[in-house]
């Protein structure tokens, strides 16, 4: 689905490798349906990119995931 170019274009913007991204998608795989599990992965990935995530924002970005409004072109932002 995504190409080496996709995950150079996040590395770049986000400090974040590709094997961290890897693993933190095996992660969610078969559990976007669990809170706990997104939440994680979300801290994680603020860790490694350095970047803060507001309370606001993380039940911003879990309640997306749950309800699938994930959008089409995701790739696209990076």
């Amino acid at each position: 689905m995504f190409g080496d170019n996709f995950f150079k274009r996040v590395e770049n913007k986000t400090n974040v490798d590709k094997e961290s991204i890897m693993s933190l998608a095996s992660k969610l795989q078969g559990n976007m349906k669990d809170e706990k599990t997104i939440r994680e992965v979300i801290k994680k990935l603020s860790t490694l990119s350095g970047k803060e995530v507001s309370k606001e924002k993380e039940d911003k970005i879990v309640k997306t995931i749950m309800e699938d409004n994930v959008p089409e072109g995701i790739d696209k932002m990076f």
